[in-house]
């Protein structure tokens, strides 16, 4: 994989985390702040490593797939999903619709490049089973899921289907056991309590990512 790509994968994931704090602004509730140092600019920078890092993870890991700009798409709206649902448990509806464009977007494009339409089938049926499942999920009596889980879970179905069946069974397990794991040190450290709402979209973003990643 090209170094030169990485870097400039990097870069633009960078760019994209520093403005995902902004970008969200406008779904969350809290009003900016316009203090130096405040906490707006440090989760903004936050947001530009976490960026990099996703970005030229992407790139270093599918560098060669035809499909690197859907999956690097999905990851600028996954930056602004995952900072408004951690402000205020939300994943909001425009935001979820517009990743979901970019992705098919992207998917048929590279279908049509690589002469495959057929994978566009393995994406829909990824996304439509990823819906079922977390539709169960949510349905379930004393089920914490909403739908705006359910959602961006059927979005993610698209890139994860788009690699196969595999994948997308990992990439439906693994976000619950990211979010357990950071559940039970949450609670360790006396952070939250049994009953605290919790936001799972930055697990399910993070598990898509590491599977994408591995796959």
């Amino acid at each position: 994989m090209s170094g030169g790509l990485v870097a400039y994968a990097a870069l633009l994931g960078g760019l994209a985390g520093l403005a995902a704090p902004r970008v969200g602004r406008r779904w969350t509730a809290r009003p900016a702040s316009k203090r130096p140092g405040s906490a707006t600019g440090s989760g903004a920078l936050a947001g530009a490593a976490v960026g990099a890092v996703v970005f030229a993870g992407l790139a270093a890991a599918r560098g060669d797939d035809p499909a690197l700009p859907a999956f690097l798409g999905l990851a600028a709206f996954g930056l602004v999903l995952a900072v408004v649902d951690l402000a205020c448990l939300r994943l909001p509806d425009p935001l979820v619709r517009a990743a979901a464009l970019v992705v098919v977007g992207g998917l048929a494009g590279a279908a049509l490049s690589i002469g495959a339409p057929e994978r566009l089938f393995a994406a829909a049926a990824g996304a439509a089973l990823s819906f079922a499942g977390y539709v169960l999920l949510a349905l379930l009596p004393g089920s914490r899921l909403g739908f705006g889980d359910v959602k961006l879970a059927a979005v993610l179905g698209l890139p994860l289907g788009w690699l196969g069946w595999s994948p997308l069974a990992l990439g439906l397990l693994l976000p619950h056991l990211l979010n357990g794991v950071v559940v039970l040190a949450l609670l360790a450290a006396g952070r939250v309590r049994r009953d605290t709402p919790l936001p799972l979209g930055p697990a399910l973003l993070a598990g898509a990512w590491l599977t994408v990643l591995t796959a």
